[in-house]
């Protein structure tokens, strides 16, 4: 009956509700309430007539004259609670059908099986704790809005389970990530957010000013430059779950705020990475879900079976042996037979990547590391040993997106930094000089790698849209 009202006329109803508590002595947000343990905890508790104390959110209530249901909700599960008019007295039993659904309550009880097998507190005594002045979404029909989903998560994690079992997974997904590279002797270390010069990655930054130091500053693209640093400085194991920020656009697959591990280990190398992202990945599933079978209904993934082929090879296969052969333009006229937008600007590399991110990365369902890619791709990479065009990488793409590129570090400064000059167009304001002056030192020989947590997270429960793994994405604002 209450959702047949507008939310003008249900916030008055329940202003109304508040004077009348208010009135019979109850305080409208409450005070702090020590509780016995969340829901999930108590019930596995569970003993007849032991008293307990629990707090959550009205979320049912059904009343049958002189005694009444209603179920709380804590972030664990719903326990139900009875209260019966002879057990708490007259005035508190007529102040709890003041309470609104969405009204956080306290209970004091003890525990008992209902008729029907429920485990359910009866009720002694009970305290306001939190007054809702708006309705929760319909019960029954929950909160179907897309977009009012992302931009009120909030009613999202009350209304819809499923999202809250996302969210459980990804917090058990960095919590494991942390035990699994414990395990291997890694230190977890934190380097600057807010960078003068952004460096390891070709990537558009926020930008930002710092008054003390009246100068420019910018919103780091990734960690990589700082985390080297300390290779040189004797950290031979380390790694970072940060926040990367990138002025870019929005997809199902990107959000310009969003989470990445990225770890280097000294004295390893590109092979060391594969197999320690293999190891972490499946380590994953196996404890948070229980299984190697992830993915979608439509694009299943099975982690135990996993590829290794070269960047060339692929291209070969989808644009044709003879691909490699041809001019700039044979290869243009190619791009574009296979549906691909091609730049007159573009060079032969950038139409051969065209094709690959077109056309290649979308089919690699099954784990796949994509090894030995064009040089000018991955400037901070160790050239392959038999063939300096190519970079001892690779890219790790599972359900058609790369989850992980993982690198031989390139630890040769001269060498580095013709890369890094040809990169920024020959202008040395543009990369990270004193990047180029820690590497002078020395850098051990060592293996690298990013993980983007977002697109893993989506992997490992299934999940479509970046979005839906994401508590709070970037969303255009709300026109007024």
């Amino acid at each position: 009956m209450e959702h047949s009202l507008d939310e003008n006329e249900l916030r008055q109803q329940r202003l109304e509700n508040l004077k009348n508590l208010k009135a019979a002595g109850y305080s409208p947000w409450g005070h702090a309430f020590p509780r016995d343990g969340r829901f999930d905890e108590l019930s596995e508790g569970f003993e007849e007539g032991k008293e307990i104390r629990l707090a959550g959110r009205l979320v049912t209530r059904r009343e049958m004259g002189k005694s009444c249901f209603a179920h709380l909700q804590d972030g664990t599960g719903r326990i139900q609670v009875y209260l019966k008019l002879n057990n708490i007295g007259e005035d508190a039993f007529k102040a709890f059908k003041l309470c609104d659904l969405g009204d956080h309550i306290g209970i004091v009880g003890s525990w008992f099986v209902t008729r029907t097998g429920e485990q359910t507190v009866q009720v002694k005594e009970w305290s306001l704790l939190s007054k809702s002045l708006l309705p929760l979404p319909d019960k029954w029909d929950g909160l179907q809005d897309v977009e009012r989903r992302y931009r009120q998560r909030y009613l999202d994690l009350i209304s819809n389970p499923e999202v809250r079992t996302v969210f459980n997974a990804r917090i058990a997904i960095l919590r494991e990530i942390r035990n699994f590279l414990n395990d291997r002797g890694f230190d977890e270390v934190e380097t600057p957010m807010m960078q003068s010069i952004p460096g390891g990655a070709a990537a558009t930054p926020f930008e930002t000013h710092y008054k003390a130091l009246n100068m420019p500053m910018f919103l780091r693209i990734a960690p990589e430059l700082y985390l080297k640093r300390l290779l040189v400085g004797g950290f031979d194991k380390v790694f970072e779950l940060n926040r990367n920020f990138r002025n870019e656009g929005l997809s199902r697959n990107h959000n310009p705020e969003f989470t990445m591990l990225e770890m280097y280990e000294a004295y390893g190398n590109r092979e060391s990475m594969q197999t320690l992202v293999k190891d972490m990945i499946c380590t994953l599933a196996e404890k948070v879900i229980g299984t190697l079978k992830v993915g979608t209904e439509e694009e299943p993934v099975d982690l135990s079976d996993w590829r290794e082929v070269a960047y060339d090879d692929l291209i070969a296969e989808r644009a044709g042996d003879d691909y490699a052969g041809l001019d700039r333009d044979g290869k243009a006229e190619r791009a574009k037979s296979l549906g691909c937008f091609v730049d007159g600007e573009w060079n032969e590399g950038e139409i051969t990547q065209e094709i690959f991110e077109k056309c290649i990365e979308k089919t690699l369902i099954q784990p796949t590391f994509v090894t030995r890619l064009p040089a000018e791709l991955v400037p901070l990479a160790k050239p392959c040993a038999d063939d300096a065009s190519k970079v001892d990488v690779f890219e790790l793409i599972i359900g058609g997106k790369e989850i992980a590129p993982g690198y031989n570090e390139l630890n040769d400064p001269l060498l580095q930094r013709e890369r890094l000059l040809a990169q920024s167009g020959e202008d040395a304001m543009k990369f990270d000089a004193d990047f180029l002056l820690a590497l002078e030192h020395g850098m051990p020989p060592a293996g690298g790698m990013g993980v983007g947590i977002d697109r893993l997270v989506m992997l490992l429960t299934g999940s479509e849209a970046i979005r839906d793994v994401i508590l709070f994405p970037q969303m255009k604002p709300k026109a007024l």
